[in-house]
């Protein structure tokens, strides 16, 4: 791995935050949807925001 300096390093905890973040209220928009298809469609925007942060922490390690 790339040894990242300070600036990069905190670039890619706020971009780990965001999408925590995001994927915190696309559930929460999920769960509080009605509509089969809307639900789907933030049931999924949470998934691919998981997704992201966990390829993003993979520079963490």
């Amino acid at each position: 791995m790339a040894h990242l300096n300070q600036q990069e390093l905190q670039n890619l905890r706020h971009l780990i935050g965001s999408h925590e973040t995001a994927y915190q209220k696309l559930q929460t928009y999920s769960q509080q949807s009605n509509d089969p298809q809307i639900k789907q469609m933030f049931e999924k925007s949470a998934q691919d925001a998981r997704n992201t942060k966990q390829k993003l922490m993979s520079f963490l390690s």
